[in-house]
């Protein structure tokens, strides 16, 4: 019966320190209430046209801007530690009547030190027929590492810049009007992500990030940042990996002592039969 109860006594810690990391994991991915009211929520209706002037926008804001073609469409996010980002976006093409043939889309993704990030799977780039009054890409990109090699080009924490532009089309068709929309959205991908080490500073343009101290102290405007993802950078400093470390680490010991009090046995000598 003790063995049983220290089993059950096992099982219920664990489940308590598990139920504890499933509930850390879905506080730090619900939303806090934005204060800035439905303005936020509508999202910038305008774009910017470099690294410099890019409009910033949040995870899960969508973002519309009405541009020419031809022009570069700028936008920048946060994305933090073991987050997956994810960039949807829809062109609105000018009428058939008006266009001289297909004409090529293309959405690319560049993390805080303007490295082109790799899109792990997506429509990154589509041709729109001559008829066509849309056209939709995506890029998903690879789960954000808190720490990598200086050689390695793997995803870190900081600024991601969206840039949308067409990179093929007839010459007569440029500078036709389009409407354009952009949302990000984020995953968090959990501890099972995670790796030793981390930056001193997520790489967001700006004081005190990486790339403002690589820039000097000139005078010269620096490129613009996406504001911090709620709750604040969390630079791989803690995750919920812990939690399930925790939770093996105390399993295994009440395993160990409930193994150790059923196999010693109750202690005390065999009783010897009489006229043994």
């Amino acid at each position: 019966m003790r063995t049983v109860r220290i089993l059950t006594t096992a099982v219920l810690a664990g489940a308590g320190l598990l139920g504890l990391a499933g509930g850390a994991q879905a506080d730090s991915a619900t939303p806090s209430p934005s204060a800035s009211g439905s303005a936020e929520a509508a999202g910038p209706t305008e774009a910017g046209t470099s690294f410099r002037t890019a409009t910033a926008v949040k995870p899960d804001q969508p973002a519309t801007a009405d541009a020419s073609t031809g022009d570069y469409l700028y936008w920048v996010l946060p994305v933090d530690v073991a987050q997956r980002a994810t960039v949807n976006a829809k062109v609105t093409l000018p009428p058939a009547a008006s266009r001289h043939g297909a004409a090529t889309w293309r959405l690319d993704v560049y993390d805080g030190l303007r490295r082109h990030q790799a899109c792990r799977y997506g429509a990154q780039s589509r041709t729109a027929a001559a008829d066509a009054g849309a056209v939709e890409l995506s890029c998903t990109l690879r789960t954000v590492r808190s720490w990598a090699e200086p050689w390695a080009n793997d995803p870190l924490p900081g600024s991601y810049y969206v840039r949308l532009t067409v990179v093929d089309l007839p010459q007569e068709d440029l500078g036709q009007p389009v409407h354009a929309e952009v949302e990000a959205s984020v995953a968090d991908q959990g501890g099972a992500q995670a790796v030793d080490g981390a930056l001193a500073a997520p790489l967001v343009p700006g004081a005190g990030s990486a790339t403002a101290k690589a820039d000097g102290a000139g005078s010269s405007p620096r490129p613009a940042a996406a504001a911090e993802p709620d709750g604040g950078w969390s630079s791989g400093r803690w995750n919920d990996r812990w939690l399930w470390t925790a939770a093996g680490g105390a399993l295994a010991a009440l395993a160990g002592i409930a193994g150790y009090r059923a196999t010693r046995g109750s202690g005390r000598p065999a009783r010897i039969p009489p006229g043994a």
